[in-house]
């Protein structure tokens, strides 16, 4: 049961991180609170459709929304992205060592060719 919650806030955070609008707005929550109209200005739309955008985020765990008044304020939660992090890793790992076996292959060639050359 506990690695299906896992997964399905794995699930959720890939989702959020799959659109391009929602990753502009996670990297302006780096830099701090912003209120959701700061986070729609770059783009050409709505509050509205930003309002929907901003609850996949918050679906994932990405961000946390207050209310002050009429204003909501929202703020990055990056502790989500670590199990994406993790996730990702492995396949860095994969193709770390695919490159490690490529770069020793172009060696050899490189070697062979080499002696080739200086028989000639």
């Amino acid at each position: 049961m506990v690695e299906l919650q896992a997964a399905t806030k794995l699930d959720a955070v890939f989702h959020a991180l799959g659109d391009a609008t929602r990753r502009h707005m996670l990297r302006d929550l780096a830099g701090g609170e912003r209120s959701v109209g700061e986070l729609a200005a770059p783009f050409e739309i709505s509050l509205a459709a930003a309002s929907k955008h901003i609850k996949a985020l918050e679906r994932a765990g990405l961000v946390r929304r207050t209310v002050a008044g009429r204003k909501h304020l929202c703020r990055l939660e990056a502790r989500p992205l670590e199990g994406a992090h993790e996730w990702l890793g492995f396949y860095k790992q994969f193709w770390s060592g695919r490159l490690d076996i490529l770069e020793s292959l172009l060696r050899q060639e490189d070697a062979a060719k080499s002696q080739g050359e200086d028989h000639d």
